[in-house]
């Protein structure tokens, strides 16, 4: 699989990477172990070394990913997030404790790193932002840690603008992670811009909008207790509804280009810009070999202007929470 560059870290990752998250967290019950591990070595046989996880998906998320990848370890690229300390309920909904504070990052570190059975994290990204801290604090920890050998490189997730230029000014940023796809393109505004400006990486999570893009799921699918999108605003029957055009017009490229619906999609993203990683999650084998597909796939210039085309045309609900 071609690679691409986490900013200007010096590493290099495979342009669709492995996300984790539903492994343990979101998406209904924890998946089976054993078959997590032959999933996680089966992607890196298929040219995926780059794989995503977090704290708050479950401490076991980590140490599932320490495991499966320890016979690899240096053939890998390893995602782990640091700032959300816990969640709590509030109305029925989980809401992130949030600590950013040096010291409390340095504790979460030894955690990850003890978790993950390493030495040094990869890439290391603060999750969500603390109203509490500085930006110039949390890179000033960053640069330290990284001086240290305990980090290769740092990134943000879900950050303001703002936050990045004043955190990239003091440690440069590898890597911003946030929600991209054909049904969320927020970051096409101004992040993609200041993402080429200053030479960051974007990782994209949810490149198919938590499955919606894939076609696989109805108004009438069941979801099984913990699947967060029993509740997600755009797996509502009305606005699943409203949606369907898109869907009709990502089949009809695949069905031209012998691919999935989901391959076309990851296809597209990738072509968007050079630096966008897909990170799609999933717990299938069979997913898992259709994703990693879909960098195989190149779309001409003229189906993406096709494709881009027929994308304006629609009044997609960006509704998904």
């Amino acid at each position: 699989m071609d690679k691409r560059k986490l900013g200007n870290s010096g590493l290099e990752v495979s342009a669709i990477g492995l996300g984790c998250m539903g492994m343990d967290h979101a998406y209904g019950q924890p998946a089976d172990r054993k078959e997590m591990i032959k999933l996680i070595r089966k992607s890196v046989e298929l040219g995926c070394n780059f794989f995503d996880t977090a704290v708050v998906y479950g401490e076991s998320n980590e140490e599932l990913l320490g495991e499966a990848l320890a016979p690899v370890r240096d053939q890998v690229v390893i995602a782990t997030k640091f700032g959300i300390t816990g969640q709590e309920i509030v109305n029925d909904r989980p809401v992130n404790i949030l600590n950013s504070k040096p010291q409390s990052i340095r504790e979460q570190l030894v955690g990850s790193l003890n978790r993950l059975k390493v030495d040094s994290i990869d890439l290391y990204y603060q999750h969500r932002v603390d109203p509490d801290v500085e930006p110039e604090t949390v890179a000033e920890t960053m640069k330290k840690l990284m001086a240290e050998g305990k980090i290769k490189a740092w990134g943000l997730s879900n950050a303001p603008i703002d936050y990045m230029r004043r955190a990239h000014a003091v440690c440069p940023i590898a890597a911003i992670e946030n929600q991209y796809s054909m049904m969320w393109r927020e970051p096409e505004k101004e992040l993609f811009d200041s993402c080429e400006e200053l030479g960051i990486a974007f990782v994209a999570y949810s490149p198919l909008g938590n499955g919606f893009l894939s076609g696989k799921y109805t108004k009438d699918t069941k979801y099984e207790k913990g699947d967060f999108r029993s509740f997600m605003g755009r797996f509502k029957p009305e606005v699943m509804d409203h949606n369907q055009m898109l869907l009709e017009v990502i089949a009809k490229v695949a069905e031209r280009k012998n691919a999935t619906s989901a391959q076309v999609v990851l296809a597209w993203e990738l072509a968007q810009k050079p630096f966008i990683i897909p990170i799609p999650g999933t717990t299938k084998l069979h997913r898992l070999e259709e994703n990693l597909g879909g960098a195989d796939i190149v779309l001409t210039i003229e189906e993406l202007d096709s494709l881009n085309n027929a994308l304006s045309k629609i009044d997609i609900d960006e509704t998904h929470f």
